[in-house]
């Protein structure tokens, strides 16, 4: 590649793989010089010695040729010199002996460690070793801050049993830091651990980071087929040239592919492994893509399957928000699956797209839909608990058949069991009643309530529609209309000069609507958006005469984040009853004030008119207001608040005479909503008020 050479990186940008190709080194062969002459050697044994070593003519044996020759043994002894004795060979290597000695050399450049001293006694503990990090190179890479949450060395806190494990954790560290500058785009980044020994016994483990050069995006290829329209792929890619190479940007911007392809109309799309290939001389990598876009699909049905079953496919066409050659939209499964989920029905659910291989309109293929369900338990016990100053204790207990009726026929009983209330119900009510999210529901009660303002025994049916927000699904616009009937045996204010009180029977009719709009991010703990809610309802009352009257309610609640752990909320209430005199009206359809989800410093409809033995006999208006800062630390929070309202006999508020009241509450967050304790106080306090209220419940005030 001559003097410009290329890395490959591949698979995950945390861990880039940089695959360079440098030609190797070769050995170059060198021709030996020509071998000079070879020079006369000296004689082994001398001419002179050699002919002294031949037997004489005069010996014996030599006198003799028939003679036998001497022994080869014999003759050697004779001619050569007398040879040492041989030592003795080394023993054998040991095999352990022999591993050892091929194992490879430590390397030259390892850190050397100074050795720790075992303590003299086995109950005598080994001193720790203490040391210091030091930090050098990150600059102005901002990742040093990073570096010291994940390194061991900084969270060993400068204490280890031994030396080796400051070693360990200083080349642990090496490799973080080489991590982390990866992930921000410095390939050519090296990290270097060192340990010094200071002059206390101690260690200073030195990490010094070399970042190099920071490498951007260059050319951007993307492989993948025509889609429709032809740049939904590259417009899906949120990366430009020129952009630094950030790991979480890049696997970010390959995420928001593999979202955008079956949001529009590409349910089988799959993102395939990039490939970088970085140029040290540019400093860039240029980028590839191959993406597999699949066939273009449309709607077309929905099948299911599962051994226990809660309801069909009919009632799942009900649930779904596409129909049948619609372009295909992941958004609208995840809805289809999150809709299922809300019904409470099921143990577990899947939602997956199936290809039909069939062709669809404008040049798609029909997907179909696969539900694989598994009913869970139908039934439900629910209960809810609070006290209020004025209202006393209150419990109430609920069961539930949740599909009772399939699909989504539930049957729901209930029982209030209370100081001051008690009470029976029952109620049907089919959800997705036709039309996604529409609730029918009908129902009969019968109730004794017993308070200051009034005791009343109520026996009633009511039937209504509805669309209500839920935990899942936390709707914009809701809406209720229906028709209630009462019959009410109250004991009633019959003047309220002397108090003088008469039991009498009102038979009522109503015709409640209401229509709700929320903006908020929470139903039980919002902190920030409004909420606004207004209900009419026509009325009549039949008590002898007939009193026709309206009643209406508007509520506006909003909630400002001031920070992460700090929100402002404030409401207001604006309520009247127009066309009949106070006297007409049941005691229990009129309008008080005062308690937990109203004026809190005083007890339960406390504010507003009163007889002459002080007791409330409420009224035809109402105006409240209400402050609170909420301040959050983990699962715990504390809340200050002021309140103010007043009731008023005339249909208008006045806005006069208003009462106040202050106080401060705890709040304990769970995963199904804040437990709330307030304790409050009213402002310029009369006689017969309490000195402070008590108010417990689930759920924020407001």
């Amino acid at each position: 590649m001559g003097s410009r050479q290329a890395k490959n990186v591949r698979r995950a940008l945390g861990m880039f793989m940089i695959a360079m190709s440098p030609l190797p080194l070769m050995a170059q062969a060198q021709t030996p010089p020509p071998a000079a002459a070879p020079e006369r050697e000296e004689p082994i044994l001398p001419d002179s010695e050699f002919e002294a070593r031949l037997p004489k003519a005069g010996d014996s044996d030599a006198a003799n040729p028939a003679a036998p020759l001497p022994s080869i043994e014999s003759w050697i002894d004779q001619q050569m010199p007398q040879a040492a004795a041989p030592q003795e060979l080394p023993p054998a290597i040991e095999p352990q002996q022999e591993m050892e000695l091929a194992q490879p050399l430590p390397p030259l450049d390892s850190v050397t460690v100074p050795a720790q001293v075992a303590a003299e006694s086995p109950e005598e503990k080994t001193p720790e070793i203490r040391y210091a990090v030091d930090i050098e190179g990150f600059g102005k890479t901002g990742l040093e801050d990073a570096f010291r949450d994940a390194s061991a060395l900084i969270d060993g806190d400068g204490r280890a049993e031994t030396a080796a494990m400051v070693q360990a954790r200083a080349h642990e560290d090496e490799a973080l830091a080489v991590r982390l500058l990866y992930s921000e785009g410095y390939y050519d980044a090296t990290a270097l651990a060192s340990l010094e020994q200071t002059g206390e016994g101690g260690l200073k483990a030195v990490l010094s980071v070399t970042p190099g050069k920071r490498y951007k995006i260059g050319d951007i290829v993307i492989n993948a087929a025509a889609t429709v329209p032809p740049n939904l792929v590259r417009g899906s890619l949120p990366l430009q040239t020129g952009d630094y190479i950030v790991a979480a940007d890049v696997e970010s911007a390959e995420a928001n592919v593999g979202v955008k392809l079956p949001e529009n109309g590409y349910p089988f799309a799959k993102v395939g492994e990039r490939d970088i290939l970085l140029d040290p001389a540019t400093v860039t990598g240029a980028y590839t893509l191959p993406v597999e876009v699949g066939p273009r699909g449309s709607f077309r049905s929905i099948t299911t399957s599962g051994a226990k079953q809660a309801f069909g496919t009919d009632h799942m066409k009900v649930i779904s928000r596409f129909k049948p050659g619609e372009l295909y939209d992941s958004r609208k499964v995840d809805d289809l699956r999150r809709a299922l989920v809300a019904t409470g029905l099921f143990s577990s659910v899947a939602v997956d797209p199936v290809r039909t291989s069939e062709p669809g309109p404008d040049g798609t293929e029909y997907v179909d839909l696969h539900v694989d369900q598994e009913a869970g338990p139908p039934r439900t016990l629910a209960g809810e608990l609070g006290y209020g100053t004025g209202q006393g204790f209150r419990a109430e207990a609920t069961w539930t058949h949740r599909n009772l009726f399939p699909p989504e026929g539930a049957l729901i009983a209930s029982v209030i069991a209370g100081t001051q209330e008690q009470g029976v119900s029952g109620t049907f009510r089919r959800s997705n009643a036709g039309k996604r999210d529409r609730t029918f529901q009908t129902g009969a009660l019968i109730n004794h309530q017993n308070y200051d303002a009034f005791e009343a025994y109520t026996a009633g049916l009511n039937i209504n529609w509805a669309r209500q927000s839920t935990p899942i699904f936390q709707k914009r616009w809701t809406y209720t209309y229906g028709a209630e009937i009462l019959l009410s045996n109250e004991q009633t204010t019959i003047d309220p000069a002397t108090a003088e009180k008469r039991r009498l029977t009102y038979f009522i009719g109503s015709l409640p609507t209401q229509i709700g709009y929320d903006r908020s991010n929470d139903l039980l703990n919002p902190t920030k958006g409004f909420r606004a809610n207004l209900r009419v309802s026509p009325e009549a009352s039949l008590q002898g005469n007939v009193s026709p009257y309206v009643r209406a309610t508007f509520d506006l609640t909003g909630y400002y984040p001031v920070s992460d752990a700090l929100v402002i909320a404030a409401r207001t209430r604006l309520g009247t009853i127009s066309g009949a005199a106070r006297d007409q009206i049941a005691p229990s359809r009129r309008i008080y004030a005062g308690g937990g989800g109203s004026v809190r410093g005083f007890g339960y409809q406390e504010l507003g008119p009163k007889d002459a033995n002080d007791d409330p006999v409420g009224g035809r208006s109402v105006n409240e207001f209400a402050v609170e800062g909420r301040y959050r630390f983990g699962d715990y929070g504390v809340v200050a608040f002021v309140d103010a309202g007043q009731v008023y006999e005339s249909s208008i508020p006045r806005f006069s005479g208003i009462r106040y009241g202050v106080g401060v509450g705890g709040r304990f967050y769970t995963n199904f909503g804040p437990f709330r304790a307030d304790i409050a106080m009213p402002i310029n306090r009369q006689p017969g008020e309490s000195k402070f209220t008590l108010y417990i419940g689930i759920g924020q005030a407001f």
